[in-house]
């Protein structure tokens, strides 16, 4: 036989769950040095230079 479910309580438990992981995505973005940060976007511009770089032109 199944166990009786409470809906009220599993989506409270699963806005909790995201609101965690919303959570813990924003301190991986936010929760950066400004060292970190700055090491990021030069890392992303060289990778868009290179990838400039090698674009064929018609």
């Amino acid at each position: 036989m199944a166990d009786i479910v409470n809906l009220r309580t599993v989506r409270k438990r699963k806005a909790r769950d995201a609101k965690a992981e919303t959570a813990a995505q924003n301190r991986v973005v936010f929760g950066r040095t400004k060292a970190e940060k700055k090491l990021t976007e030069a890392k992303s511009e060289l990778i868009e230079k290179r990838l400039d770089g090698h674009k064929l032109d018609h």
